[in-house]
């Protein structure tokens, strides 16, 4: 295969206040023509800076040091900007990692799609804008020629993600980087915006870039991988061989921090212990050997050169042989489930939730967002209830009513059997203290202006709980509870990574000893290795202090390690609900169905398999939902009586329901699920 991209010998620096950091150190790559090659590892490791570097789109502080970018024959480092600017966006293009914060907000998206055909092509305004509709119908845009006169802020985050792919093929550029292109995104959008970059990489003959730190995302979809380690190039191998035979422990410990549907729910995941090397500091060592169980004294004074095949390399001195060991373990069945004794802590009844649509002068209500409708569960002491389902079906919205963050339409929330929803219900202290918050982005969540110990002390003042030297000998319970230094506590928001303020966000949660905590999406724009972390911590302190959570998330692996519980939202409502191992290895609803085979598994030939299988279409509009089943639309099995008639939940078993006409598998009547379940 001729090579299109030849990286070779890449050093990047950034300058900072009093000395500089090597982001990127003597890194090679190759990239064949119609190749896709995917750049792995975790946050710092120089992925994105690497991408950058070839974009020639380093900040003002970075610069190449050393070595050349050579693209199909040019050198990219040695261009001037001028030069630059007429090869970026045209042979070579980028799909950042956000695509908001990269469209701009007061220009519709046609006009924007169609800037690079008019500054590199000369093209009018008419041929811009019918190149537009072109790439937006290459991208499986719904309804391309009515988005080309809407505004971003109009579109969903997977529409956005569309938008920005075809900005990037509107001049048909040779090579396509996509940084992260589907980190924050619902496994449903995601698998669409994968499908439709492999389809595209293969129609036009386009060579890809495709970064990532999640090892799931690669499988199946590129022909080799790289692994980033430290700003230098850790293993290279083609896909199926890495997973089959990785050699460097770091790949083998990246793999093995990925929460599996394939193993046992109770397992504790396997993280990587400590941090990235400190990049601003001179080492002369292997640069993972702090954090490798296999380092010896070796690996703390060389640095291993690369070595192994022409086709499969790693730098290292003690090399593993393939990923480790899954240690499977007998999960509980839906029996014993049934027949524990559980200890009811919340319950929702009928939930519903609509957010008014005014419009006029006098801001009269033209309509309703119907966020939830008619939601019932329970959640237990010491248990985790999990909510999943895509971006818009309600599950956030329902964790912020259980912690009184939002005020309920009609239903009911009981805690500790007492309704505390009522209109007039004036919560106590202790209610208050009793049901805490976990947000999805730490960093917003956290006043950029206080101290950590500030942050954590602020609910024990609020609270009036001991005097001052008992509040500061509390915040550091806190800060030690959650794997941090004692010293954490002078320290601002800004100064820690996201894993590390994930983990303040956590023990504020903590403070004030609740029984029950909402974590909305707690880990999902965290590299995998520090989500295992949070996971495995999450579930020690659940063991310790007998804590209660509603999990909420999109990511079906995630909730299967934490959850007790599962219930599958769509549109609102909850269309299957039951113990983790049937809802997961046996699940009656098909949007249940749809949701695991999109789940990205680190195993190429199996997400091979799956390719094509994804839930196709957009989520209905919740301001007019559909009749009768909500799911019918994008449903595989629909009938004419799914549009007439709203399927009940039905039992399956003694622990699980599902809400469909047509369900994967056959209902029986509670009688005989219980006469099964006990037997």
């Amino acid at each position: 295969m001729p090579s299109l991209l030849s990286v070779n010998n890449l050093k990047v620096q950034f300058t900072t206040r009093n000395t500089f950091a090597t982001a990127v150190d003597d890194f090679s790559l190759e990239i064949g023509q119609g190749e896709c090659v995917g750049l792995v590892g975790e946050s710092g490791c120089g992925k994105t800076t690497t991408g950058l570097a070839i974009m020639r789109l380093l900040p003002g502080n970075g610069r190449i040091a050393a070595g050349s970018v050579v693209l199909d024959g040019v050198d990219l480092a040695s261009l001037t900007e001028k030069q630059m600017q007429g090869m970026r966006g045209d042979a070579v293009a980028l799909i950042p990692q956000d695509p908001m914060s990269s469209l701009n907000p007061t220009t519709k998206i046609g006009r924007q799609i169609g800037e690079g055909l008019r500054i590199h092509r000369g093209a009018s305004d008419e041929e811009a804008r019918k190149r537009a509709l072109e790439v937006l119908e290459m991208v499986d845009m719904p309804r391309p020629s009515e988005r080309l006169d809407q505004y971003p802020f109009e579109l969903s985050g997977g529409l956005r993600q569309r938008v920005i792919i075809a900005m990037g093929l509107v001049c048909s550029p040779k090579l396509l980087i996509a940084d992260e292109p589907t980190t924050a995104l619902d496994v449903t959008i995601q698998a669409q915006i994968l499908d439709i970059l492999d389809n595209l990489r293969k129609d036009l003959g386009m060579s890809v870039l495709l970064i990532t730190h999640d090892m799931g995302v690669i499988a199946g979809r590129t022909d080799r991988v790289v692994v980033m380690y430290g700003g230098k190039k850790a293993e290279e191998s083609p896909t199926d061989e890495l997973f089959r035979s990785m050699r460097h422990p770091y790949t083998q410990a990246l793999l093995a921090s990925m929460p599996s549907l394939e193993t046992a729910s109770k397992q504790k995941l396997t993280s990587i212990a400590g941090m990235p090397p400190d990049l601003s500091k001179v080492i002369v060592a292997c640069r993972f050997a702090p954090r490798c169980r296999y380092a010896t004294d070796q690996c703390r004074l060389e640095d291993p050169p690369l070595t192994g095949t022409p086709t499969h390399r790693f730098a290292c001195f003690h090399p593993v042989d393939g990923a480790l060991d899954t240690i499977v373990t007998t999960p509980a069945s839906a029996a014993s489930l049934a027949a524990s004794d559980h200890v009811e802590l919340a319950r929702v009844e009928h939930l519903v939730k609509e957010f008014p649509i005014k419009a006029g002068l006098i801001r009269h209500k033209v309509g309703a967002v119907h966020a939830v409708s008619d939601v019932s569960f329970t959640v237990n002491a010491g248990e985790t209830f999990g909510l999943v389902g895509e971006s818009g079906c309600g599950k956030t919205t329902i964790g912020r009513m259980l912690v009184g963050l939002e005020p309920v339409t009609s239903g009911a929330i009981y805690f500790d059997d007492k309704i505390v929803s009522a209109k007039g219900y004036r919560p106590t202290k202790a209610d208050r203290r009793n049901r805490q918050m976990m947000f999805q982005d730490p960093y917003s969540s956290l006043n950029p202006r206080m101290k950590v110990g500030q942050i954590l002390g602020e609910p024990l003042m609020v609270q009036h709980e001991g005097n001052k030297a008992q509040q500061s000998a509390r915040v550091k319970e806190l800060l030690a509870a959650v794997g941090l230094d004692p010293l954490s506590a002078d320290r601002y928001p800004h100064e820690f990574s996201g894993g590390q303020r994930q983990r303040i966000g956590f023990a504020r949660a903590l403070a004030l000893n609740p029984r029950l905590i909402v974590a909305d999406e707690p880990v999902s724009a965290l590299d995998v290795s520090v989500q295992a972390q949070i996971l495995n911590l999450m579930k020690d302190l659940q063991r310790e202090h007998n804590l209660a959570y509603v999990m909420v998330s999109h990511d079906l692996a995630v909730v299967y390690y934490m959850a007790d519980t599962i219930g599958v939202m769509y549109l609102g409502k909850i269309v299957e609900i039951g113990d983790a191992e049937s809802v997961f290895r046996s699940p009656a609803h098909p949007y249940t169905q749809g949701l695991l085979d999109v789940v990205p598994v680190p195993d190429p030939v199996e997400a091979r398999r799956r390719r094509g299988l994804q839930v196709t279409g957009e989520l209905p509009s919740p301001v007019n939902p559909p009749s009768g089943c909500r799911f019918r639309t994008r449903c595989p099995k629909v009938q004419e009586i799914c549009a007439v008639e709203e399927p009940p939940l039905q039992d399956f078993s003694a622990t699980q329901r599902a809400a469909c006409h047509f369900p994967m598998k056959t209902p029986v009547s509670i009688g005989a699920a219980a006469s099964s379940s006990s037997q």
